[in-house]
C-alpha cells in the first residue's frame, strides 16, 4: 500500500476507515527524516493491513500540534483510535518491523481496561 499524506482534513476518516495507522511526522528540510523515509516506505509494502501516512509538519502544523510534535522524524501509532506509542527519531527497519509486529498484537480490551483505570484513579 502505498504512503498517504495525511492533513487535517483527511486524518478523522483515516482513523475511522484503518484499524492500524503510522505517521511519520517529518518536514523536507529534515535530513534523518530524509534517510528514514525509505525505511517507512518499505514497511509500507510488507505490512498491508497497515494504514501508513506521512504528515509534513510545516504544511500541517495544527495536526503537528495536536500531538505535540517538538521533533522529527517522530513516529505516532494508533490502532483502534487509541494511540499506543509516540516517539522522536529516526528507526531501523528491524526496529519498525517490531514496533509494528508488538502493536499489531496488543490486546485491544486489555489496554482499553487500562485506560480506563487510570482515568478513574485520575478522578478519585
Amino acid at each position: 500500500m502505498p504512503v498517504a499524506n495525511l492533513t487535517g482534513d483527511t486524518f478523522d476518516q483515516a482513523l475511522q476507515e484503518n484499524e492500524m495507522v503510522i505517521i511519520d511526522f517529518w518536514a523536507p528540510w529534515c535530513a534523518p527524516c530524509k534517510t528514514f523515509a525509505p525505511v517507512f516506505e518499505a514497511a509500507s509494502e510488507k505490512y498491508t493491513g497497515v494504514y501508513f501516512a506521512k504528515v509534513n509538519s510545516e504544511e500541517e502544523q495544527a495536526l503537528s500540534s495536536s500531538f505535540g510534535i517538538r521533533s522529527i522524524p517522530t513516529l505516532v501509532v494508533i490502532r483502534e483510535q487509541i494511540i499506543l506509542y509516540s516517539k522522536p527519531g529516526a528507526v531501523p527497519a528491524y526496529s519498525l518491523e517490531g514496533l509494528l509486529e508488538r502493536m499489531g498484537k496488543l490486546d485491544m480490551a486489555q489496554v482499553r481496561d487500562e485506560i480506563e483505570k487510570s482515568q478513574l484513579e485520575v478522578k478519585s
